[in-house]
């Protein structure tokens, strides 16, 4: 991290902490679906990216770029209405400024919720996963937002990606599954991260099914790459939007419109999960 980075950082922190009445205890990155999840606040304070000097701004559809602060189910909380993606052309270190910056302004835990296409045939469209494990491939091929010179400050050079996404979090989240009435439609699983645009062709789905994943999606793993470094827990429940497609010959292809009709029908069981998530949070 250069100094220029450390800089705009906690220049960043500093003007929100201007805006913000409170010190958060959790913050949540909210994908395709969990817009509406303001709708539960109390008296929540909107303050859209674009508003905040030298913060990245979210383009993609669905993502309304909004930083909302206030209250929820008790707890003290920092929602992000849209992420920025690395097939936006951004950099693995600008995507993830955001979460440094929560993490200044007091985060003990991450929330992360994204939209991810299914790669295991047991997880149906509308279906839901809590992710126990990622697979990075930008990662893997030379793209890490912990690259280069290493601010002490921030974490250790080299951080433990062991036990990524909280183990307490998760077995809560299965009671909360139960809570709901909808342990039939909630999975665990492994989340593999590419950088896309691009959705994947079905050999590069063949090869991520022979390594273990069980879904696949465009964000999120470099977010709690720089959380662990931090020393955030993390959650993350992904929404299966789409079921991939794994066959060369067939004639259905993905596409995002049909990522976004999944967010909105399912969108209040998932305001709802990560609403008990938060308030049954210790």
């Amino acid at each position: 991290m250069s100094r220029n980075d450390d800089e705009r950082i906690k220049n960043i922190c500093n003007f929100l902490k201007g805006k913000i009445p409170f010190q958060p205890v959790i913050a949540i990155v909210g994908g395709s679906g969990a817009a509406k999840l303001i709708d539960m606040f109390t008296d929540p304070i909107i303050i859209p990216y674009s508003d905040i000097p030298s913060f990245p701004v979210s383009t993609v559809p669905g993502h309304l770029g909004n930083l909302v602060c206030g209250e929820l189910n008790g707890k003290k909380v920092i929602l992000m209405q849209g992420r920025v993606h690395l097939y936006e052309g951004i950099g693995a270190k600008e995507i993830t400024l955001p979460i440094r910056v929560l993490k200044l302004l007091g985060i003990e835990a991450l929330f992360l919720t994204n939209a991810a296409g299914s790669i295991n045939k047991k997880m149906k469209m509308g279906d839901f996963c809590i992710v126990k494990d990622h697979i990075n491939m930008p990662s893997l091929s030379g793209t890490n937002p912990l690259m280069g010179p290493n601010n002490d400050e921030y974490g250790p050079r080299f951080p433990s990606m062991t036990g990524a996404y909280d183990k307490k979090l998760r077995a809560k989240a299965k009671e909360v599954a139960k809570q709901l009435g909808i342990q039939d439609r909630v999975h665990e699983g492994v989340y593999s991260c590419q950088a896309g645009p691009a959705f994947e062709t079905p050999s590069e789905l063949k090869f991520f099914a022979a390594v273990g994943c069980d879904l696949i999606g465009m964000s999120t793993a470099h977010e709690v790459i720089v959380a662990r470094h931090m020393g955030v827990r993390c959650f993350c429940l992904s929404l299966v939007s789409n079921e991939c497609v794994m066959d060369v010959d067939e004639e259905r292809e993905p596409n995002h419109e049909e990522v976004l009709q999944t967010g909105k029908d399912r969108s209040a069981q998932l305001n709802a999960f990560i609403a008990a998530m938060v308030a049954d949070y210790v």
